[in-house]
């Protein structure tokens, strides 16, 4: 039976991507227009890419799109597809080049392209835009590999790193965070769940998620750059790499800037050391880089991972619920 991962998108065409294990994807979406999917090899915007736009153009035209290039491959009238009021069922499948979209409970496709030359799909991106923003409820198979990013905390659930590996409890992946909305989610090997939070960017302006793994008896917030295939923690002067690892979801994204021990109120809790103390989210600018790390109160100073060291750096920003 099929997990529901529920996705916002927000009027931004700003992808949220997912791995997928299998040949295809069906999603329920609830928006006015422009619906898009991507399939691609990494968990962002590159080439090759397919991209379905279902309910463009006000709501009028389906296309299917190569590499983020016009013309389009193949375009289509389906005038209402979409509905700001209900949700409505999709599939979108990729086979041996052979990329389709139809309506759920429909085995025939209404768009479909044959790509001359294919590539493989490992990531699956919803965005909404051009005025619209969508509620969207993906199936994912129980086996898949984000499939640990799709339980829910009931009330009560216990509190910053429950769910951790090896933590107990039996909502394994999800660790609701005190201060404010979001989860932690486990991932693996450059993983990135849908919905993660965007912390900044490392010099080559790939996204930067935020992200914490366990270390040396502390939950140490750092940072995920997705095409390392792992996240990184600072700690013992060093950057420590950890193919295990949790990202922030649905949380909070106001930065406050701030320095030395001036926590500002409400400042969002990562983790702690493995004394005990408390450690917040941050971010600095560093050779081109806004890279996120921990803020440890005591020490006056937010730690980055960064080119193998970690760094501490008086002057940060401190994510706030």
């Amino acid at each position: 039976m099929a997990n529901i991962l529920d996705v916002s998108t927000d009027d931004n065409l700003q992808y949220q991507f997912f791995p997928v294990s299998s040949g295809s994807v069906q999603f329920k979406i609830r928006a006015p227009n422009d619906a898009h999917i991507a399939l691609t090899m990494g968990p962002q915007e590159s080439d090759p890419m397919y991209e379905v736009f279902i309910g463009g153009w006000g709501n009028t035209k389906s296309v299917i799109r190569r590499n983020r290039t016009k013309p389009e491959k193949v375009e289509i009238e389906t005038p209402y597809i979409l509905n700001p009021g209900e949700f409505r069922g999709f599939w979108v499948r990729w086979d041996g080049g052979v990329v389709s979209a139809g309506r759920e409970g429909e085995a025939i496709p209404f768009i479909s392209w044959a790509d001359p030359e294919p590539f493989p799909v490992n990531f699956v991106g919803v965005c909404t835009g051009w005025g619209a923003t969508g509620t969207w409820k993906i199936e994912v198979a129980p086996s898949a590999p984000q499939a640990s990013a799709l339980y829910s905390a009931p009330p009560g659930y216990p509190g910053p790193g429950a769910g951790y590996p090896g933590a107990g409890g039996g909502y394994p992946g999800v660790a609701p965070v005190s201060g404010g909305a979001g989860v932690w989610v486990d991932a693996t090997s450059g993983q990135v769940p849908p919905g993660a939070v965007v912390g900044g960017q490392d010099c080559s302006g790939e996204p930067i998620y935020v992200a914490r793994a366990r270390h040396e008896g502390a939950l140490i917030p750092g940072k995920l750059c997705s095409s390392h295939g792992c996240a990184y923690v600072p700690w013992g002067g060093k950057e420590n790499a950890k193919n295990e690892y949790q990202v922030l979801i649905g949380g909070p994204s106001n930065w406050v800037p701030t320095n030395g021990s001036n926590i500002p109120p409400g400042a969002f809790p990562g983790g702690e050391s493995e004394d005990g103390e408390p450690l917040f989210v941050g971010r600095v600018r560093h050779e081109g880089s806004l890279t996120t790390g921990k803020v440890q109160q005591s020490h006056g100073v937010c730690y980055i991972s960064f080119g193998g060291q970690e760094l501490g750096f008086p002057d940060y920003e401190v994510l706030v619920a």
